[in-house]
């Protein structure tokens, strides 16, 4: 029987150096997604089409990365 996306995921998870792996991301990437869509308002993609929205998110990355970038030249 093939396994679905999500099985797959469960069992990677489920492995020791899956919950070591998944046990960061809470350190260095959950932090990024809350500054972005509660502290900047940005929980809405405006635009339609893969274009306009990766251009879009690529954005409000950006404007994470220069208030990094400014927060650590002060």
């Amino acid at each position: 029987k093939k396994l679905s996306y999500i099985d797959k995921m469960k069992v990677k998870i489920d492995s020791p150096i899956g919950r070591r792996q998944y046990s960061k991301r809470l350190g260095c990437i959950e932090p990024v997604f809350g500054n972005i869509t509660v502290n900047k308002g940005m929980n809405k993609l405006t635009l339609r089409g893969q274009t306009k929205v990766n251009a879009q998110w690529q954005l409000y990355c950006l404007v994470h990365n220069i208030e990094k970038l400014q927060n650590t030249m002060h």
